[in-house]
Formats: C-alpha cells, structure tokens, sequence
C-alpha cells in the first residue's frame, strides 16, 4: 500500500466513523425495539464495520509499518496498535463476518423478546427478582428461580454452534481457541491474567466462606431449613452473583418511591460531570419487547452518549443508575481533541473499573445521606450493617465472575464436553452452591453474556480490582473526601487522570500514571478482605 500511515488514518476515519455510527444506532433500535426489521439492520451494519477491518492489503501495510518502527509521532504509534489488534481478528472472509453477526444478533435477539412464564403469566425479569427477593414460599421461590433459567434451553444449542464457528475462525487466524484471540486482541496476557486470578481465589476463598456461611445461617432461620435444605433458590439473585437484603437492613426501602434516576443525576452534577444530556437520549424504563438488561453506548465518540436500562425504584437499579452513568460520563469527557480512535476507553475494564466504583455507593452511609435522603441518626444506625453488605457483595460477585472466566476458557477448549456439569461443578466450589438434585440443564446458556459479549467477564474482575484502586488514589492525589458524593477535586481527577486521556495510553499506563501504581489486588483487598 502506497502512502503514509498518517495518510491512512485519513482515510480509515471518514470511512469508519460513519459505519461505526450506524452499527451502534442499529444496535440501540433492535434492543429497544425488538422488531425483526431492526435486528435485520443490526445484522447488516455490523457486519459492515467488521468488514471495513478486513481487507488483506491494508492489514499487511499495517504490520509493516508497525514491524518498521517508522510511526514514531507516539499518538500515530498508539493508533496503528489498536488497528492491528482490530484488523487480526477480522481476517476472514465475508461470509462468515456475516455469519457471526447473524447469528450473535439471534441470541441477542431472544433475550430481548423473550418473557418466561411464571404460574402461567410471562414475567420481566425484574418480576422474577422481586419474587426471590420477597417470597417466603419455597415453591415459589422454585419456580421463580426455574423460569429465569428457562432460557437457556433457547439459547444453548445456538451458543454452541456459535462457540464451534468462533474456534474455527479462531483457529484459521493461529490461535489455540477462541478465548485465547480474544484475550490476545484485547491486550491481556493471559498466563499473567490467571495468575492474577489465581492470586484473588486464593485471598477471597475464606473471608468468603465466612461470609457465606453467616448468610447461610441467616437464610436457614427465614426459611425454616437446614444447611442441607438451602437451595439455589433461597438466594435473592438467580445467579448468586449480588449480596441479598439481610433481616436488618432493607436497602429498597430506603428507595420505595424515590426517583432513583434523579438521584444519579444529582450525585454526578455534584461532581461537576452532568448527565442531563445523557439522561434526555437515553430509554430508561420498562416495556414489552425491549431489552431487560443495562448497558451503556457511545454512539459515535461526539458526543452522544445514552444508557438503556430498565428502572424500578429499588437499590438494585439506583446501584445500576450510578454504575451505567460511570460509563456515561467515561464516555462524554473524553478529549475530544483526540483522534477518532483513542476517543475511547483506555481498555473496557477501566471503564468497568470507573462503573463499578460508582455502583457501589448506594451502600455506604455518606451517599444515602446526601443523595438518598437517609437521616444521619438512621444512616450511622446502618453503618456496620451498610458495610457488612457491600463486602459481602463484593466477595460473593469476584466469586460469581470467577465462575464465569472459568467456564468460558473450558468452554472454547472443548465446547463437545459436558457443559451443565462443568458449570455446576464451578458453581459449587467456587461459590459453594450446590445444584438441585437431578438437575441437568444448560443452565450457563441463561446468561446473555456468554452469546452477545464473549470473553468479557475477565473484565469485570480486573474492573473491580481497578475501581478499588482508583478509590484508594483519590485522597492522595486529588484530595478527594471519601464519601465522594458533592466533591468536585474527585471528579475533576478522574476528568484529567482517567477519563480525558481516552485510548491514548495503554491501560497498564494509564493506572500507573492516575494511581501511582500498576493494577493489582492490593487495594481490593485492603478494603473488602483486611
């Protein structure tokens, strides 16, 4: 190929941003919709953008000039690695580019418009919840608890044909699996990846079997059963994946007819990162046909931010609120003097990590007493219970995110072995549930991420890492109080240190540079182990 990469990136801009654009508004219709045409369209427009990455000669100039060592201007040299990263995995013909947005959009599809029945009458998922929440009755309960994982049998023999089409295409490109591409195009390493995982398995495996087994005590009493009477059930989350209410404190009350959306929208003003403009574009509330999940988009890095989600006046979703407008505001203040492609998350785990930092405020004290609207006496009255809850939480999820890692590496290694019994045997030991007796279900298939955001969850995990540590930086390094609700030094840091410098940096050097440190679980576990 003739020309400068400079030149190149001209050209690669006007021809990409356009697509890009399109792929995402294609993606907000058919999740807010549900209509066949928009998931058509969706089809159509991703595979356009994957196919704009899939050019032979321009991938072979990529490397080139990356072998060369000629890019030297360092926002040149940090765009051509993210290009070479996109154009590695899309080295595939045409056909089978639209032969996985066909069939990844399907299972996107069915999770959109699909409604299990529950005592004969289709449920949200919120319906569900509310049940496993609230419900004594342990039939119920079961039910509940069944129909959420009912889907699975929908989406399980599309995920595996999915899964066998990923690991050919993976192994056309030199790849062991299709989790090692991922991983590989994603800038994780991953020996170093597991060892770290290793390491936070090792540390949260007795601070959580104590925790749980006082949840499980608590849970044995509510119910009238014994330890061998507890079932997946019991929990207040289909997945065990979030703490549940504890007999002396009920967060959602605390939220019973509140404006859960307002309150985000206050809690960000406060920190001199507005939303109302993310807030006017966004589809926040329940309705038929529309996708029962969260999540948040940037349209086309202009400007145009929005979130979906689907609120109720509940803890659950003022949690949820607070960590999808974490990802808003990543989003918005980026420096929009950037290149087109470094207006973007220096990796999606630190844009996880800003998130995940944000969702967890609606259990400390500071925030519920000047967001909320808690009294002071009732919020120094919950404290320790406050406290107690979201260290549950957050053990009790680094164990459920384990779960998933794990599968998903078994799963592209041999996608033929018995998946429900190696999910349930992950289940079981690495968040000490046991399975009812007999089930055999592709019970993992229930979870959307496994079809629609492949090899995502390691995310989360280096996310929640990540979030502790830039918690942990704010005092030194901004002077930020420690509630953060109204302090303006905290959001102007994460402004400069996190969000304005986009995809400029590498994510091992950008948390060094906000942090003073590289990522690892030191903070983590400073502040939810001891």
């Amino acid at each position: 190929m003739s020309g400068s990469f400079a030149e190149f990136l001209r050209t690669y801009e006007r021809r990409v941003a356009p697509l890009n654009k399109e792929a995402n508004e294609a993606f907000w219709a058919a999740t807010t919709t549900g209509r066949p045409e928009e998931q058509e369209r969706c089809v159509r427009a991703s595979s356009a953008l994957r196919r704009a990455h899939s050019d032979p000669g321009q991938f072979a100039a990529l490397k080139s000039w990356q072998a060369s060592g000629s890019v030297r201007d360092p926002l040149e040299a940090r765009q051509l690695a993210i290009l070479v990263r996109a154009y590695t995995e899309q080295q595939i013909p045409p056909e089978t580019i639209e032969e996985l947005a066909r069939r990844e959009q399907e299972i996107q599809g069915l999770f959109t418009s699909f409604r299990p029945l529950l005592e004969g009458r289709p449920a949200s998922e919120n319906d569900l919840g509310r049940v496993l929440v609230e419900e004594r009755d342990a039939a119920r309960r079961r039910a509940a608890w069944e129909a959420s994982k009912s889907i699975g049998a929908e989406v399980a023999p599309r995920l595996l044909e999915l899964a066998a089409l990923r690991n050919r295409v993976a192994r056309e490109l030199g790849f062991r699996d299709y989790f090692a591409l991922r991983l590989s195009v994603d800038e994780l390493d991953e020996s170093e990846l597991f060892v770290l995982l290793g390491k936070l398995e090792r540390a949260t495996r007795r601070p959580f079997r104590r925790a749980k087994a006082e949840l499980d005590r608590g849970l044995e009493r509510r119910f009238g059963v014994g330890p061998e009477g507890l079932k997946p059930w019991h929990y207040a989350d289909p997945f065990f994946q979030e703490a549940p209410p504890a007999d002396t404190l009920d967060l959602d009350a605390l939220f019973a007819g509140k404006d859960v959306v307002g309150m985000a929208r206050d809690f960000y003003a406060g920190l001199g990162l507005p939303v109302d403009d993310i807030l006017e574009r966004s589809d926040l509330f329940e309705r038929e046909n529309k996708n029962q999940h969260a999540y948040c988009m940037d349209v086309d890095r202009e400007g145009d931010v929005r979130v979906l989600a689907n609120v109720r006046a509940e803890e659950r979703w003022a949690g949820t609120m607070l960590h999808e407008l974490g990802h808003a505001v990543y989003s918005k203040f980026h420096d929009r003097s950037l290149p087109f492609l470094l207006r973007d998350a220096a990796h999606m785990f630190t844009t996880e990590a800003v998130a995940m930092m944000m969702g967890r405020l609606t259990g400390e004290a500071d925030w519920l007493v000047k967001l909320a609207g808690v009294g002071e006496k009732q919020a120094q009255d919950l404290a320790g219970a406050l406290a107690a809850r979201l260290r549950l939480g957050e053990l009790l999820f680094v164990r459920w995110a384990l779960v998933v890692v794990s599968f998903e590496r078994e799963l592209y290694r041999d996608p033929a072995q018995d998946l429900n019994g190696l999910w349930w045997s992950l289940v079981t030991r690495l968040q000490e549930v046991r399975p009812p007796e007999g089930r055999c279900a592709p019970d993992y298939a229930s979870k959307i991420h496994l079809g629609t955001v492949p090899v995502y969850y390691q995310n989360y995990l280096l996310g929640t890492l990540a979030a502790s540590q830039i918690r942990a930086a704010l005092p030194a390094r901004a002077g930020a109080e420690s509630g953060l609700a109204g302090d303006r030094g905290a959001g102007a840091f994460l402004r400069e240190r996190i969000f304005g410098p986009g995809a400029r940096y590498p994510w091992n050097e950008l948390l060094r540079r906000a942090t003073g440190a590289p990522l690892g679980p030191k903070a983590f576990l400073r502040q939810f182990v001891g």
